[in-house]
């Protein structure tokens, strides 16, 4: 392992056993009220009690779930739409303004929607993630299929590639490192929004935990799901910068 790997890793461990020594000791210190600020210690029995009863586990694999779905659907129809606004003038002037209007609505103004169309558990959770990432993933794939080289298409041309060889052997190989780039932006989004969608009409889920552990006035499992939204997240993020590592992924980059 080199050095620059070492401190990769050492680093941040450093990093956290620093804040963890100061929250604990504030917390020794009567900085903050027992009833807003757990202890570590508490916090650590509130994991156990979680993972002893299954109900942390349960609930992530509900928010996995509805990440999944919601995310998975997004992609499947966004990279499409993306790939025709982004090789055709007609559909990116028809469609190109609505889509950036709709990426900037925040997630949060769809709630009374999503319950009014899907009522409550995992449909209107779900429609949140899905709309969320769709119009996010959309654009990136317009600008990414924008930026491909015309050379390749008048290259394809002069061959006499049919459009499906020209989508798969062409412009999808162009388009990876950046299409991979926004699965990794839109993730994340996907994975805090699930968080805001499960405290409405959810009765399960990392959302519903937070939001019913805080009506307790239960704090330390407020911290437990807090902590467990953070590593599940970063463990996507580094799933994703992952795939982006693939040989065949950075074909387009030309590395």
């Amino acid at each position: 392992m080199s050095r620059c790997t070492g401190l990769r890793f050492v680093l941040p461990i450093v990093t956290g056993l620093v804040i963890l020594g100061i929250w604990w000791g504030a917390c020794l210190a009567g900085a903050f009220p027992p009833s807003t600020v757990p202890s570590p210690p508490q916090v650590a029995a509130g994991f156990g009690d979680e993972i002893a009863s299954g109900r942390l586990a349960d609930d992530t694999i509900a928010s996995l779930y509805r990440v999944a779905w919601g995310f998975v659907t997004a992609v499947v129809a966004a990279v499409p739409l993306g790939l025709v606004i982004g090789r055709h003038a007609a559909p990116r002037a028809a469609l190109l303004p609505w889509v950036n209007f709709f990426r900037s609505l925040s997630p949060i103004a769809w709630i009374p929607f999503a319950i009014f169309l899907f009522g409550i558990g995992d449909p209107p959770a779900i429609f949140l993630i899905f709309i969320s990432t769709f119009f996010q993933i959309a654009l990136a794939t317009t600008a990414a299929a924008m930026a491909v080289p015309s050379v390749y298409y008048r290259v394809a041309e002069d061959m006499g590639l049919p459009p499906r060889e020209v989508l798969f052997q062409i412009t999808l190989p162009a388009i990876l490192p950046q299409l991979v780039t926004a699965l990794r932006v839109a993730i994340a989004i996907a994975w805090m929004v699930v968080v805001a969608a499960e405290m409405g009409g959810v009765g399960s889920g990392l959302g519903f935990l937070i939001l019913d552990a805080r009506n307790a006035l239960r704090m330390d499992l407020v911290v437990c799901g807090m902590i467990t939204v953070g590593v599940i997240g970063i463990l996507l993020d580094i799933a994703f910068a992952r795939l982006a590592k693939i040989p065949s992924v950075r074909w387009g980059t030309g590395q």
